[in-house]
């Protein structure tokens, strides 16, 4: 965080970032069921002629779910990094360990 920036700016950004991630599941869920759908055959009678239907054909729909859903993890992840305690007092311990540990090893020396 900028030392300059206000609480609305602050607010906003957060609000923007919140608002692309719901935007973010929606179309998952949305695009990655309708893929689900097709592949499980339930909308084959809405697809146009000639599309084709044999199983062999959606074979890379688990992948893409997969390979989607650990993108929407990682975007989640991003977008509450700062919202996890235990990642601030862990951060804080270690610095005052590294800290002590750093003045004990130059004090003989000095």
């Amino acid at each position: 965080m900028k030392k300059n920036e206000t609480k609305y700016e602050r607010a906003t950004k957060r609000v923007k970032a919140l608002k692309g991630f719901y935007n973010h599941l929606k179309i998952f869920l949305i695009g990655n069921g309708v893929l689900l759908l097709i592949q499980s055959g339930w909308l084959h009678t809405w697809l146009p002629d000639g599309f084709p239907t044999e199983d062999y054909y959606f074979d890379w729909i688990g992948p893409n779910l997969l390979i989607w859903f650990l993108i929407l993890l990682v975007h989640f992840i991003l977008l509450h990094r700062n919202k996890w305690a235990f990642t601030k007092k862990w951060e804080e311990r270690q610095i005052r360990r590294l800290m002590e540990k750093e003045s004990k090893q130059t004090k003989p020396y000095k």
